[in-house]
Parts: structure tokens; sequence; C-alpha cells
């Protein structure tokens, strides 16, 4: 799954869905492949910079930028985790943004998973990143197959690589998953939902399908406009969020420190 880049404001990405993919005419970087970075500048986001309210990850053959990102956001891409997951950060951890451009010591389109590599190891390496895994009870959504069952369908290609790709107009918000798993899709919802998210479908494919909804109805002015998000999901998926009490992996902070601008 290729990381994603969108041009929106903090407050807007934290209520709407990631926008774009972006599209990479590099092969496949080798599936035993461990890539890191061979060089990440990382500085502090500079709310006045020509690109105000630009924000987002993205990856174009040996690079990668990420504009305006906090640490949590790195810890959610990195370890498929919400914020309420992570136990004991500082306050900066939310709130302070970072942008860092990285060039990549492997050639070729990193997958998801040496994706999230790389940004383990820039935690690690750069934020001096030490957490331990423990298990607490959480308010959590449990996604679950909606009455009628899911609309989902097998996967065109299950073979190639996890991809979402999405556009927004206004409040509403179009996003389509291109042979994903369930945990590929909760690795995109955790991002705009108030809690973490539970698989608890037993679904264990690959599948294409897309997504449309409204993130912010309170200001849609469209009669037509599609439904919210958790009504999306029930109608077009057949699937539901449901809010429950559960056991869940939390990762506690042991160490964590900002670098300096480089």
């Amino acid at each position: 799954m290729r990381l994603r880049i969108f041009h929106v404001s903090l407050a807007t990405f934290l209520l709407a869905a990631p926008l774009l993919a972006q599209p990479s005419a590099a092969k496949p970087m080798a599936k035993d492949s461990h890539p890191s970075f061979a060089v990440a500048t990382i500085k502090p986001h500079d709310p006045n910079s020509s690109c105000r309210g630009c924000q987002g990850f993205s990856t174009q053959g040996d690079r990668m930028s990420i504009r305006n990102e906090s640490v949590c956001s790195l810890m959610q891409m990195a370890y498929s985790i919400h914020p309420r997951q992570i136990i004991g950060a500082p306050e900066w951890l939310f709130n302070s943004a970072f942008d860092i451009q990285g060039t990549i010591d492997i050639p070729g389109d990193p997958n998801d998973r040496q994706q999230q590599e790389m940004l383990q190891k820039l935690l690690a390496d750069r934020f001096g990143l030490k957490f331990h895994r423990d298990k607490r009870e959480l308010s959590v959504y449990a996604i679950q197959i909606a009455k009628g069952g899911p609309k989902l369908k097998p996967a065109a290609n299950p073979d190639a690589g996890a991809d979402q790709e999405g556009n927004g107009r206004g409040t509403e918000q179009t996003v389509v998953f291109t042979s994903n798993t369930i945990a590929d899709f909760i690795r995109n919802e955790q991002f705009f939902v108030d809690r973490p998210l539970v698989d608890q479908t037993g679904l264990t494919g690959r599948y294409d399908f897309s997504l449309r909804y409204t993130f912010d109805e309170a200001k849609s002015t469209d009669p037509n406009a599609p439904p919210g998000l958790f009504t999306a999901v029930q109608e077009q998926l057949g699937l539901k969020f449901q809010p429950i009490k559960a056991t869940a992996e939390v990762f506690v902070i042991d160490h964590i420190e900002q670098p300096s601008a480089n």
C-alpha cells in the first residue's frame, strides 16, 4: 500500500480520510528487502510556509516525503494503532508537527510492510523511541458484519499490494480500496474515528471496494450528500462499527525525544 499525500488542514485531516495515493513508476521493491532511510532530514513544520495546510505522506521513486505530521501520526502509520493506544507520551508527541524528507536505501517501490519498517526505524533512530507493549481495557469500535452480510468483492488481483486512493470535494469523500484486507482498511480508518478499531468480522481475504461518505455532516449543505462514515460503512460495505469495551494492545512510552533540526 503506497503512502498517501493529501492537502487539507489539520482539523479536516482528523475528520476526513487520506486523499491521494501517489502514482509511482518504480518497480516493486523485492519482498524480502528491509529498507531504511539512507538520509533523512527532519525539521519542525513552519505553519507560515508557502504550502499552508499541506499535510500527509508520499513516496516517489527513492524518496519519501512527510509534511506537517506529528510523532503520533508517524506511530499510527508505523504500527497501525490509534492515538488512544499510546500511553505515557508527552504532549508534544501529539501536538508538535514535523516535515521529513528522506531517501530510501534500496531501489524499488516499498510495500506497506516495508514502509512501516522504515518508519519504525526512523522513530527509534531519530526520535529515540522506546516503548513496551501491554494490554488494557479500552473503548473501541468492533468492526462486525452487518445484517445482510458483507458487500465486498474479492480482489481482482489479490497478489497486488494493497492500495487506497481517494478524492474529496467539499465535505464529501470517496476512497477506493484495492486488494485490501480488513487490517488494511482498519489502518486507514483509525485516523478518522475517536477510538481504536478491532476486527471481529472473521473475514480473511483481500477485497476491492469503495466508500463514499460525508466526513462533516454538520457543515454539509448538499441535500444529496452521501451519509456519514458509520452509515456509509454499513450501507455500502455491509459492515458496522459497534462501540464496545474490549482488551486491546497499548504502547507504553519508555523514552522519546525531539530531534534537533537538520
